[in-house]
Parts: structure tokens; sequence; C-alpha cells
């Protein structure tokens, strides 16, 4: 019943520093967003080093980063339909 179902899906991309490179621009363009739009991004607990995470708290880090996950993985997935990656 679910051999046709899964016959749908598309084949998933295999990890290459192409990859990685995607995901990590990803982020840096993520946490960009985030420290241009929240409101109060050094708010609560601190992180070890803000300074190289742009003065970020922990929570604002972690809503970045999975902004950017999402927007890696898009980004990924669209790359590897066109047959860039």
């Amino acid at each position: 019943m679910l051999l046709p179902v899964l016959a749908l899906a598309p084949a998933t991309v295999s990890w290459s520093p192409k990859v990685g490179l995607v995901m990590i621009v990803a982020n840096v363009i993520a946490i960009a967003i985030g420290k241009a739009t929240i409101k109060q991004p050094n708010v609560g607990l601190q992180l070890p080093s803000s300074a190289l995470f742009g003065g970020l708290s922990h929570g604002a880090m972690l809503g970045t980063i999975s902004l950017g996950h999402i927007l890696g993985m898009g980004a990924i997935q669209g790359l590897a339909a066109r047959g860039v990656l």
C-alpha cells in the first residue's frame, strides 16, 4: 500500500562539501535576518562568546539557526532538483 507513495518521493541528496556550504550560507543569512528583525536579541541567557554570534542570546540564536536550517533545506532540495548539487 505504501510502495506507490514512496515511489513519488524524490531521491535524497547525499552530503558533499557543496551541500555543507549551502547550509552554512543559509544559516549566516538567517543570523543576519534575525539580528536585523529581533527587537531584543540580547535578552535572556547569553552565549559563552556572544561577540562571535553577533551579540544574540541563546533563544535568539536557536531561533535564527532553526530558520537557517529551514532555508538551507529548501535551498538544498531546490538546487538538487535543478541538478546544481
